[in-house]
């Protein structure tokens, strides 16, 4: 089960910070951690702890730390924070506005707290495939989290749809539990890292369903079928799974952005200078949220705790300093 943040005494409504950091992923941590080495008084707002990593299965890339479990390894992250006194709160940031020098933050439950500089590192969301079935059988077959659901599908037949990293991780997962495992991509070619790749092929538990779409997702009270299409042939058939997998990458929240100013790209995500600096003066923006001619599209836990600190440090300087040219 992905870690769940934990629920201390929330800080007094309307307290001023120096910096309100929102996101709790790798970026909104590591950029909390810098935040209180530096001596800013700061607050992280996010809807769950490890952002992505809460949902990840084994890393195995992120340097000094050797085979360890996402949600292991966001508890890491939490309590090095922790160990500074930054407060965290569970709860979803539904607007912001810049009034003077200062920045409004409200939540979901309509509290408001007040800061210098902000710092967005939502991250993004789970991409849907958008066909029939897909939503009736959520939770009932139909998963986005493997490490969270692989245990539900022991002896069970299983599908993961995506051509990524985390569909390949996915696929290797389910086969400690799944006796077989169907990889369906739309390509015929995976994006994935090579050593993804090589290991998904040479296991015998894995059938790779190419150039394929899934069409629609049916059962009963459960998931039993996907119907899926060869792109080349136009050929519709089924496959008899009892659970599937959807891995078919992210989007940022783009009407968030839109709703406070942010410039972005064609694609919704943030852009950003090689400060974090963003086109609003006392805004910065870290991880996999960002974009921008700086920035390398490249979106691992190491690069997320990178922009974080730099994110911290651009906010730090600020603060202190005065105002930042917005570099791109």
């Amino acid at each position: 089960m992905p870690f769940r943040l934990s629920m201390p005494k929330r800080p007094e409504a309307g307290k001023e910070y120096d910096l309100i950091i929102v996101g709790a992923g790798p970026a909104g941590l590591s950029a909390g951690l810098y935040a209180a080495r530096l001596g800013l008084r700061s607050l992280i707002v996010g809807e769950e702890i490890g952002g992505a990593l809460a949902d990840a299965g084994e890393v195995d890339d992120y340097l000094g730390i050797m085979a360890i479990q996402g949600p292991e390894l966001a508890k890491k992250f939490e309590a090095h924070v922790r160990k500074y006194k930054v407060p965290i709160i569970r709860d979803k940031v539904v607007g912001v506005k810049k009034s003077g020098n200062l920045f409004s933050v409200k939540l979901l439950d309509g509290t408001n707290y007040l800061s210098k500089a902000l710092i967005l590192a939502v991250g993004s969301e789970r991409r849907k495939l958008g066909v029939p079935g897909e939503k009736e059988f959520s939770g009932k077959g139909v998963s986005y989290c493997a490490p969270c659901d692989a245990p539900l599908f022991k002896g069970k037949i299983t599908a993961v749809v995506g051509g990524g990293n985390s569909a390949l991780q996915a696929a290797l997962l389910l086969t400690v539990y799944s006796p077989k495992v169907y990889l369906i991509h739309r390509r015929d070619k995976f994006r994935a890292f090579p050593i993804y790749v090589n290991n998904v092929l040479k296991e015998q538990r894995i059938q790779l369903v190419l150039n394929s779409l899934v069409r629609r997702v049916g059962g009963d009270r459960r998931v039993k079928w996907v119907e899926i299409e060869d792109r080349l042939s136009g050929e519709v058939r089924k496959l008899e799974v009892e659970g599937i997998v959807i891995e078919i990458g992210s989007k940022p929240p783009n009407e968030f952005f839109k709703s406070i100013g942010l410039t972005t790209d064609n694609k919704g995500y943030i852009i950003v200078g090689p400060g974090q600096e963003t086109n609003i003066e006392g805004l910065f923006a870290a991880g996999d949220c960002t974009a921008g001619p700086h920035k390398k599209k490249f979106d691992q836990v190491v690069t997320a705790v990178a922009e974080g600190a730099v994110a911290a440090l651009s906010a730090y300087e600020y603060i202190t300093l005065g105002a930042i040219e917005v570099n791109y």
